[in-house]
């Protein structure tokens, strides 16, 4: 058949849709490097790719198939094609020599048989070799004998007798003719030489010799000995010994020795290039004749060829999803010799997720056996071994990677579930708040994350931050009043970039921590335009005696609302003094006559902030007459002065917060220190 002609539509007889040989970049694999066929993947066909030559292919087999493999991917699949090639009358009928010489004496006997080299067809069956016509002539004819193993061959026979001085040469033709249509026919001359009377012809003991011998013998090594005799005396009784039309090839593979008929070997031999020789012998007198006999050699198998391993089909990816069963790779595995030492057998690795199934002789499917995770292990190099049941085994090696493909199976995952974050109040705009951080153990798009707050954030809240969708850094996206608010919460949600995607969600704790930005704001006494609240005290009041109290609150926290009392200015500077913490207003001393009857003192309220701010405050007192002296308000008069060491006592309580001048809390208690110490510093 002609290079492209179609031997048939794979498509149609496996029942594929045409369009899956391209898209599942189908092709045609063959058992070693020979590819005498290819797939038109447009048509389905399958194509012839080279000349094919079933004598090359198959030599004398009665029976020739080629054995394919049609692989398909995504996913592998593997279909087995077998081609049997049939044989056409291509080759003529070829004898080994156009020459053939006899020398024959005058006195040879009549009906004596000469056996001559068949030809050779390499084609079979009625194409080969079916009969010998011989050129007319008066002393010879042709007959047809059978060797031991059933192949004819021609043999020249006597039919009258000879005569030297007559006619010293005949020259005859010899036709083979095969059976094929049309016929096709080879020629030999044949060139027979009369000498004179030499009575005897050498006579092998046996017509034919059989003889074995194992394959890479060392060179040297006897295989037989062929014996022959002639009852001539002289010259007519020395024999020589040659092989007949002897190839070129099995002229370097085996000699004779000419005087003792020992065959040895010359070279290499193989079992697997040819297990059987059949060898035309002459042994020739010194008279010029010569008899024949067969040499038949078997060679003998050893198990000299380790096992082959071809990776026919490998997808060096498999997904991790893919489902036990999955077809990974398509290997051929053979071995040269036969027997027991051709006889394979092959394994893998063990504690792997995969095993061998093997539908065709010499063809394993390599395919998963268990359940595959990229993010236990991404890879695996799979060690396929070999071995044939010769005595000694031989093995053979190849390893197999397959890189396992990523699948979308795994969230994101933050560092933590819950993360908490500060910020100061009164920060600009774009102020960086903190870092998000999820990680997703999955590969290439599928463990690219992006962020962004939940929707399951209160639409409000949502918008007090912004995140920086690919680093997930939080910015603020406006400003923050700790006054106004203290504490919020959004979540926000991180989505890798599967199909479809994946996400989970984190949980983030604002915190608003305060700024000293409100001064202190006076409750008591109260002070509007044009009004000043007098306070009034009795004459006899003694020293340390409670006047009144100035109550101010600070609408920070902590230690921005820790608020500290001084005076400033006074009627009369060494008459009052303030408590530093707790705004109460007391009298140093005594009032004495040439007191003014109304006291003006203005007292300076300062908070603790890094960056102190304050108020100031006038209070109005009035001394009277007739009002009573309460003892409940000096009786700690003179704790302050009981030492110069100084106790602090730290009472931490609930704060009071002021904004826009509206009183948010009624309780005036605060975090304070009371202080018991040495003289006051008077005013």
């Amino acid at each position: 058949m002609q290079r492209g002609s179609v031997i048939g539509n794979v498509a149609r007889d496996l029942g594929l849709e045409v369009t899956e040989l391209g898209a599942r970049r189908a092709r045609v694999v063959a058992e070693g490097t020979s590819q005498l066929c290819e797939l038109d993947a447009a048509s389905g066909n399958l194509l012839i790719s080279q000349r094919i030559d079933r004598e090359v292919l198959c030599a004398q087999a009665s029976v020739c198939v080629l054995q394919y493999q049609l692989l398909l991917e995504d996913p592998l699949q593997a279909f087995s094609l077998v081609l049997d090639i049939a044989d056409i009358n291509d080759n003529s009928p070829v004898f080994a020599a156009v020459e053939i010489k006899l020398d024959l004496v005058e006195s040879t006997v009549l009906g004596r048989r000469f056996p001559l080299e068949s030809a050779h067809d390499p084609d079979l069956g009625t194409n080969s070799v079916r009969e010998y016509k011989l050129s007319p002539n008066d002393h010879f004819a042709l007959e047809m004998s059978t060797q031991i193993n059933g192949n004819a061959y021609p043999e020249l026979v006597l039919k009258r007798a000879l005569d030297r001085e007559a006619q010293a040469e005949h020259v005859l033709k010899i036709n083979g003719i095969d059976g094929g249509n049309p016929i096709r026919s080879g020629t030999a001359s044949i060139h027979i030489r009369v000498l004179d009377a030499n009575d005897n012809v050498p006579v092998f003991s046996q017509r034919v010799y059989k003889a074995s011998v194992p394959e890479n013998s060392a060179m040297g090594t006897v295989i037989a000995t062929l014996n022959a005799t002639d009852s001539d005396e002289g010259v007519y009784g020395e024999i020589t010994y040659s092989f007949s039309h002897l190839s070129d090839k099995m002229g370097g593979i085996v000699e004779i020795n000419p005087l003792s008929g020992e065959v040895r070997v010359a070279g290499l031999i193989d079992y697997e290039e040819d297990n059987t020789h059949e060898l035309d012998v002459q042994a020739k007198d010194g008279g010029g004749q010569a008899s024949h006999c067969k040499l038949i050699i078997d060679v003998i198998d050893v198990n000299d060829n380790k096992p082959v391993i071809e990776i026919k089909s490998a997808s060096a990816n498999v997904a991790e999803d893919s489902k036990p069963g999955t077809m990974v790779a398509l290997i051929n595995v053979y071995d040269m010799d036969t027997g027991s030492s051709g006889r394979v057998t092959c394994t893998i690795s063990d504690n792997v997720p995969f095993k061998f199934v093997s539908e065709v002789k010499n063809y394993y499917m390599l395919v998963t056996d268990g359940i595959l995770d990229r993010e236990l292990q991404p890879e695996y190099n799979i060690t396929v071994t070999a071995t044939d049941a010769g005595s000694p085994s031989l093995s053979s090696l190849k390893v197999i990677t397959i890189l396992v493909n990523d699948i979308n199976d795994n969230p994101p995952t933050f560092t933590q579930s819950v993360y908490n974050a500060n910020i100061l109040e009164n920060q600009p705009v774009g102020t960086f708040v903190m870092k998000l951080k999820a990680e997703d153990i999955d590969d290439g798009s599928h463990a690219k994350i992006l962020y962004q707050i939940s929707r399951d954030t209160h639409s409000e809240v949502s918008s007090f931050l912004t995140i920086n969708s690919e680093t997930g850094e939080l910015f603020t996206s406006r400003l923050f009043d700790y006054e106004q608010s203290v504490h919020f919460q959004i979540k926000v949600t991180a989505r890798d970039g599967g199909d479809p995607p994946l996400s989970t969600t984190c949980t983030v704790n604002v915190f608003i921590k305060d700024q000293n930005d409100n001064a202190p704001v006076v409750l008591y006494p109260v002070q509007t335009t044009g009004f000043i609240a007098e306070d009034m005290v009795p004459v006899e009041a003694p020293g340390g005696y409670l006047v009144t109290k100035v109550v101010a609150v600070d609408a920070d926290s902590g230690h921005n609302a820790w608020l500290s009392y001084r005076i400033i200015t006074a009627t009369r500077p060494n008459l009052f003094i303030v408590g530093l913490h707790t705004g109460e207003i007391r009298t140093v001393r005594a009032f004495m006559e040439d007191d003014e009857p109304k006291q003006t003192v203005v007292v300076l309220v300062t908070d603790n902030g890094p960056e102190t701010l304050s108020a100031t405050v006038t209070v109005s007192i009035v001394v009277g007459n007739g009002l009573p002296v309460l003892n409940e308000l000096f009786e700690f008069a003179d704790e302050s002065q009981d030492s110069d060491n100084l106790t602090l006592y730290l009472i931490i309580q609930r704060s009071a917060a002021y904004q826009k001048n509206t009183l948010r809390r009624t309780s005036t208690d605060r975090a304070s220190l009371k202080v018991r110490a040495g003289a006051p510093h008077p005013c």
